[in-house]
């Protein structure tokens, strides 16, 4: 299939997307009514261009362009060198075109379970593809990184690498990871009197991702058929900080190890199951990992006093 044959199939798929949410809007019985209003108060308040108004075919239009537009820059970035990069939606997109959940993943779903010892296949069958977020308090025993993880540990194994995958700031002045190597002392080693920070990122490095998995292992509670993703993700920062309520758009599942510090969990169930589900919350202590789909389940992260919080995880299939 030449380039171009991909980039129409492209376009066909996105454009049978964007149909099928439109007729489920319409069958709602609310865009007409909408867009009917919607043109009355512009006539009324003479809200137009020129000779232009906007209708609903323009709002449509619009909103396909927009679509075909990302659609095409995610796939040819996944296609390039950065394709095992994690590619974040623009917010506007996961409000307008994120798919609605069915929303029996968390309907009997009263709290977040911590589980030890657990068979793969109990876990496929009850945890691994479900949504259902679980705790196994077992899986990190044999890990080196519990001992030797450290902000002085990654700040010696990036000396020198100028870029990594994609970098989170969260509140920081930080732009890049060498910023984060670059703080002074006192502040990394959480002394009295300094800001907080706390950052995260993706290691696409395949030397240094080959460095990282002397130090821990695959999780031996997946399914013996899933894949776990090369690409890294390490989130590390101080007391009281942590990443705001978000939705992720990431391919798979994932699991999060928690190797220093405790982190405070908040999980919320997608907007259309708030009725239906409950708000979660969950401690995850040193040695834990998270299971969490984190494309359907809104999360929010803080870090609990009084140590840095380290957190290695990856995505599996």
């Amino acid at each position: 299939m030449t380039n171009q044959d991909h980039t129409k199939k492209q376009i066909v798929s996105a454009r049978k997307e964007l149909r099928l949410i439109i007729n489920k809007i319409d069958n709602l019985g609310i865009t007409s009514r909408a867009f009917v209003s919607w043109h009355a108060n512009s006539q009324l308040r003479g809200n137009s261009f020129g000779k232009f108004t906007i209708n609903r075919k323009h709002f449509w239009g619009l909103a396909l362009c927009m679509w075909i537009i990302y659609y095409m820059m995610k796939n040819y970035i996944e296609s390039t060198n950065y394709k095992k990069c994690l590619i974040e939606t623009p917010g506007i997109f996961q409000k307008i075109f994120r798919p609605a959940e069915d929303c029996s993943m968390c309907a009997d779903v009263q709290q977040v379970e911590k589980i030890f010892n657990v068979d793969p296949n109990e876990f496929e069958e009850l945890y691994a593809y479900s949504g259902r977020p679980v705790v196994v308090t077992d899986a990190t025993k044999n890990w080196k990184a519990m001992t030797e993880f450290s902000y002085l540990f990654f700040k010696n194994l990036y000396l020198g690498q100028s870029a990594n995958c994609q970098f989170f700031p969260y509140k920081t002045e930080f732009k890049n990871l060498q910023d984060v190597f670059n703080m002074s002392d006192n502040r990394a080693l959480l002394k009295p009197g300094t800001d907080p920070w706390y950052v995260g990122w993706s290691n696409c490095d395949e030397q240094i991702g080959m460095t990282l998995r002397q130090y821990y292992h695959r999780p031996y509670f997946l399914p013996t058929t899933a894949e776990n993703e090369k690409t890294d993700w390490i989130f590390m920062g101080s007391p009281g900080y942590g990443a705001p309520m978000h939705v992720d758009d990431v391919d798979y599942p994932s699991w999060q190890a928690q190797i220093k510090g405790s982190k405070l969990w908040i999980l919320e169930p997608p907007r259309e199951c708030h009725y239906q589900c409950n708000k979660l919350q969950v401690i995850v202590e040193p040695g834990d990992i998270i299971i969490l789909d984190t494309n359907r389940w809104y999360h929010q992260t803080k870090i609990i006093p009084n140590d840095l919080s380290i957190t290695i995880g990856a995505e599996y299939d």
